[in-house]
């Protein structure tokens, strides 16, 4: 494909930073959206808070990729960093939405991040992009975060919302911080470890943003997991096999309540979620696999 011109929001976290470096090296021109004034050429100015966007600097863009956010794991759940996590969705997709619609000659395309989160607690079962919102705090925060991006799709821009599962990486992320503990020989299961884990490894995560931006067929929400999601358990196993290390020490849901607040309920419940429309898109997963996620790292 020939190179295009692509902005990106959230550059400098896990995901971001990883989709800039694949789109140069691929000959693309890329701009940063940063919380302050511009340093260099390929940056432009934003604030989420203030629903700023410099819309100048997005002129000739062919795509705009919306990643930026809160951690979702990167705190203890209170209700300030719930707000926290909810107003930088919120106010930050609005206003790139915004700024996409404003623009003279529009974007082709608007990948808006969002995540599996959507879904709920499914259990055993198996929901792909089809299936309704859950019950709680990021079910009702995913509605809203893509319901923040009405403006770009009201304008015609063809816009995406990247459904995310639980990105393998040891760079990063909530998964980044399991690979110390399991380096350690100090992993085990979560809880009942029965629950069902929704993963993808960054490389393919990365491949499937590009994939979104590429395929014009693509719109509306699109889970970005790997074919066959595996519960904790299986996870536990994979990590110890990988790493060669014992996984002997169970984490009590009581202890993950304790020390996570409210996130806890998110990570011991079960989200068994498949990406239907990327195969039936002509994705192909790189690393469909745990163990080869984990190894990919």
């Amino acid at each position: 494909m020939e190179a295009m011109r692509i902005a990106v929001t959230g550059s400098t976290g896990l995901i971001g930073s990883a989709l800039v470096r694949s789109l140069r090296a691929d000959g693309h021109e890329v701009l940063r959206l940063v919380r302050r004034s511009p340093r260099s050429g390929d940056e432009v100015e934003w604030d989420p808070v203030r629903q700023y966007v410099d819309a100048r600097g997005l002129s000739g863009c062919e795509a705009v990729v919306h990643l930026a956010g809160a951690g979702i794991g990167d705190r203890r759940w209170t209700e300030a960093y719930k707000k926290e996590i909810r107003d930088s969705r919120l106010l930050g997709t609005a206003a790139i939405a915004e700024a996409v619609a404003s623009l003279g000659e529009q974007p082709r395309v608007f990948v808006s991040g969002s995540a599996v989160g959507f879904y709920g607690d499914t259990g055993d079962r198996a929901v792909d992009e089809n299936a309704p919102p859950g019950d709680g705090f990021l079910p009702s925060l995913c509605v809203e975060w893509e319901e923040a991006a009405a403006a770009a799709e009201e304008a015609g821009v063809r816009t995406v919302f990247a459904r995310t599962g639980l990105v393998v990486s040891r760079k990063g992320g909530a998964w980044g911080r399991l690979f110390p503990i399991f380096q350690a020989g100090l992993g085990g299961r979560l809880g009942s470890g029965r629950q069902y884990w929704s993963f993808i490894a960054l490389h393919d995560h990365v491949a499937a943003l590009r994939h979104l931006i590429d395929t014009e067929s693509l719109e509306g929400p699109v889970n970005l997991t790997a074919p066959e999601p595996v519960t904790n358990r299986e996870v536990t196993a994979a990590m110890g096999r990988v790493l060669h290390r014992p996984t002997p020490f169970p984490v009590p849901a009581l202890a993950l309540r304790l020390a996570l607040g409210d996130l806890a309920e998110d990570v011991l419940g079960s989200q068994r979620v498949v990406p239907a429309r990327l195969l039936e898109s002509g994705f192909t997963f790189a690393f469909p696999t745990i163990d080869e996620s984990i190894r990919a790292t």
